[in-house]
């Protein structure tokens, strides 16, 4: 019984965390309150009494209402067990605090004395504090790798000159580094953070918002009454739900948690081994940050990065999204046909109307934030109107309405998510900071193109691979930034879609989250499962197999990410699906019309896949003749050998 309650969503997600209790967790929750109200502030341009804030002094007051709940939430050993907030703790809190807010009462004087390159003395010794202390947040929030990965690029301008070759870049000094750093719009206070206070905060704290009025629940009910009663329904449910609600919450953890806590033990009560209902979870819950509208905090940055609006990278991701998702579906449903899985029983299925009865609401805010999103191009304050919809209505409703206690463990839980973000976003900014100073970026990209001699697969494939080792030690979005700086530029010069190139480097560095030895994804999966992390990992990096070729089929097929005339678009996008369902069946060894296909068939077919997904007419024809003549053979084969 106990071990059924620790499997429990909200344990595994809390054993992450500290716990407070107390007065402390009332400041906290204030904190993470007066945050989100800044940002409406900020974001709506309210201008009570006149009062406006600089855009420094705002993302300051950030760092000083979030930050400082990164040192009392994460211990200082990660597993100690301790419930108790040390003295270590409480200093490190107080000066995470007192600094940005000394730092944003000064935000106007850091912009006009230029501050962020030469500062007084008291100035720089509070910059090096606070450089210091967020490497230590993001050691704490998130392990050693990514904060020795950021520590190495935080003091990389002390040593730039002696790098050989074309890691060589502009040396500075320690005092100038450290202000740069600390009082500089282009370091802590970069891209990263400043996307976190204008955009990011507000697609978050809807996610949040979403999960905290029930709506995990209405997507998985949702997705058992349209596929419950289908082949393998609890795996094309665990795919769909995870798509639905990962679409929205940005996170692949908390997705895995969340949605796998239902979807895993609804598999291996139908009979799917252990490993594989771990697996489908982990691979839909990771599909769920490349589904619009509401991706990971990657997008975000990106759409900064390209001075783009978000709506046109959320519509550029959403036909590989779900062409990812349809060669997933492809393979659970083939798996289930192999195995004589049959949908479930009608009594367990919910009724599709009651559903939608109870939760219509949760529609209307997606539509509401589309339709702010998209149609008046609002972005900042899309996601608010939609917080405003969510909320206001399920109010109305006895089953998900906020008492004094559920909004405030709300707010706490949004606390808890924005702090790790900014830890990690401030973070990240450091190595952006770092690359700017020295010029290494410019140089980097040059270097690489000439090493490559110009060859554009050479490049594609390096990228790739720099990017799934950087996503091992790093989070997608440190990952991104650093080879957005590094590599992109070099892809962009031989001849490539800027866009693509972008999301390639994207899509490479969330592939750790299903792929061993890192596979992310998978640990929460194997918990709720079960079973061996690493069995769940190995099974996940073959259910996604598709999402190893997609980012190499859009890169060279721009109309996939509606890069193109209306026309070539469609043609594009029923090409690469037809190609992605032969190189998903494949995959899975089970062809919709065939059956059971030996290895005989399987190299065809999953020839003709990757024709098909090949940007030209003449590749296509190909395909169809070499799919057709395999079925048709395969057809008469079985034909022969009836009795």
């Amino acid at each position: 019984m106990n071990q059924g309650k620790n499997l429990r969503p909200e344990n595994l997600i809390e054993k992450r965390y500290r716990t407070i209790s107390g007065p402390l967790r009332w400041v906290m929750t204030a904190f993470s309150f007066i945050g989100i109200l800044l940002a409406i502030y900020q974001i709506f341009h309210f201008r009570f009494s006149g009062i406006m804030i600089m855009d420094n002094s705002f993302l300051y007051l950030l760092l000083a209402l979030y930050l400082p709940q990164a040192f009392l939430l994460f211990p200082l050993k990660k597993n100690s067990g301790s419930k108790a907030v040390f003295g270590v703790d409480s200093f490190l809190a107080i000066l995470a605090f007192a600094i940005p807010v000394a730092y944003a009462y000064q935000g106007y004087t850091i912009i006009e004395r230029g501050w962020g390159y030469v500062a007084p003395p008291d100035m720089t010794v509070m910059a090096f504090v606070l450089w210091m202390i967020v490497i230590e947040a993001v050691r704490r929030t998130t392990g050693l790798a990514l904060s020795l990965v950021i520590a190495f690029f935080s003091f990389y301008p002390l040593f730039a000159p002696y790098m050989p070759a074309f890691l060589e870049g502009h040396g500075r000094s320690f005092v100038t580094t450290a202000a740069f750093h600390s009082l500089s719009v282009d370091s802590i206070l970069g891209i990263p953070l400043r996307v976190f206070g204008q955009l990011l905060i507000g697609f978050m704290l809807f996610g949040v918002a979403l999960q905290a009025t029930g709506g995990g629940k209405f997507f998985l009910n949702l997705s058992f009454a349209l596929l419950g009663g289908t082949r393998g329904g609890p795996s094309k449910v665990a795919v769909l739900a995870s798509a639905l609600f990962g679409s929205m919450s940005g996170s692949v953890i908390s997705n895995v948690i969340t949605t796998g806590s239902i979807t895993i033990p609804a598999m291996k009560k139908a009979g799917y081994p252990p490993h594989y209902a771990g697996a489908i979870e982990a691979c839909s819950s990771t599909g769920g940050v490349l589904m619009p509208p509401v991706m990971g905090a990657t997008a975000f940055v990106m759409a900064a990065f390209l001075e783009m609006s978000y709506g046109k990278i959320a519509l550029a991701a959403a036909i590989p999204s779900l062409l990812y998702y349809l060669g997933l579906l492809i393979q659970v449903d083939g798996f289930a046909a192999k195995k004589g899985f049959a949908g479930l029983p009608r009594q367990e299925i919910p009724p599709l109307g009651k559903t939608l009865k109870e939760g219509w609401f949760y529609p209307l805010a997606l539509i509401v934030l589309m339709y702010f999103l998209f149609a008046l191009r609002v972005e900042s304050q899309a996601p608010f109107y939609a917080i405003a919809i969510l909320i206001g209505v399920a109010m109305f409703r006895k089953e998900t309405r906020f008492t004094l206690r559920s909004f405030f463990e709300f707010i706490e839980s949004t606390g808890k998510f924005l702090c790790e973000l900014v830890a990690i976003l401030a973070g990240v900014g450091m190595i952006m900071g770092s690359l700017s100073l020295t010029g290494v970026a410019g140089s980097f990209a040059r270097e690489l193109v000439s090493f490559s001699g110009g060859s554009m697969v050479f490049m594609l494939i390096l990228g790739a691979a720099a990017s799934f080792i950087l996503g091992m030690g790093m989070t997608i979005t440190a990952c991104y930034v650093f080879l957005a700086l590094v590599l992109a530029p070099g892809l962009v010069q031989l001849g490539l879609n800027e866009l693509a190139v972008h999301l390639f480097v994207m899509y490479w560095g969330m592939i750790s989250f299903i792929t061993p030895p890192v596979a992310l994804a998978a640990f929460p999966a194997a918990t709720i499962a079960q079973t061996s992390p690493m069995k769940v990992g190995i099974t996940a990096s073959r259910l996604g197999g598709v999402i190893y070729i997609l980012p190499f089929i859009f890169v060279f097929n721009p109309a996939l990410i509606l890069q193109g005339s209306p026309g070539h678009v469609l043609q594009a996008v029923l090409s690469t699906a037809l190609g992605v369902i032969l190189i998903g069946s494949t995959f899975e060894g089970y062809l919709v019309g065939v059956g059971r296909l030996t290895w005989v068939y399987r190299v065809p077919f999953f020839i003709a896949g990757i024709c098909l997904s090949v940007p030209e007419w003449k590749t296509d024809l190909l395909g169809l003749i070499i799919a057709s003549a395999a079925f048709f053979y395969s057809r008469i084969s079985r034909t022969a050998k009836k009795p």
